[in-house]
């Protein structure tokens, strides 16, 4: 069974959900895509969806704390993430883009080999169903604008600024 249950942050309630192996969903509520991704979810693991407890909330929950609070810089809980083989190195390379920092989609596509996918790079980016953990908002356009964020831009505006504040990097006002 996947189990759900929410969570409220700086940001908003996020609705996370987990299995046996780890966190499979971490969305704020507000997501348009959040039943999509239920279904998507409910068909990879064959079962069913219910809120309720499950033993990656508590770690959940702690470091989420500490993310917000700006003394964690990196999580350590277990993922459970399906998607294909592209998405998962897309979601994999995610995870190299260090705290405080940003990376364009084209610069997504080199440190994965492929140059020329910058689209479905984005695509894979925006099918992460691990916000935050998955750091999918620190990636912006070529030009160092903001792009795409399920979340929505101020949400990852917020999230990009406080991240470059705990990180001791100055803050790149051009973003913003």
């Amino acid at each position: 069974m996947i189990t759900t249950t929410k969570i409220e942050t700086e940001l908003g309630i996020m609705i996370a959900g987990a299995v046996e192996e780890g966190i499979c969903l971490l969305e704020f509520s507000d997501r348009r895509m959040l039943n999509t991704e239920y279904k998507d979810l409910s068909r990879y693991f064959k079962t069913t969806i219910e809120d309720g407890e499950n033993v990656h909330f508590k770690s959940l929950r702690k470091q989420l704390k500490e993310y917000f609070e700006g003394t964690l810089k990196e999580f350590s809980l277990s993922l459970c993430t399906p998607g294909t083989i592209f998405q998962q190195a897309v979601w994999k390379e995610l995870m190299n883009i260090p705290y405080g920092g940003t990376r364009s989609y084209l610069e997504q596509s080199i440190a994965l080999g492929k140059p020329e996918s910058i689209r479905a790079v984005a695509n894979a980016n925006g099918m992460n169903r691990v916000s935050i953990i998955i750091p999918c908002h620190r990636v912006i356009g070529s030009d160092g604008q903001l792009t795409g964020y399920g979340g929505g831009l101020i949400r990852k505006r917020w999230l990009l600024d406080h991240e470059k504040k705990h990180s001791g990097k100055p803050v790149d006002l051009s973003l913003f």
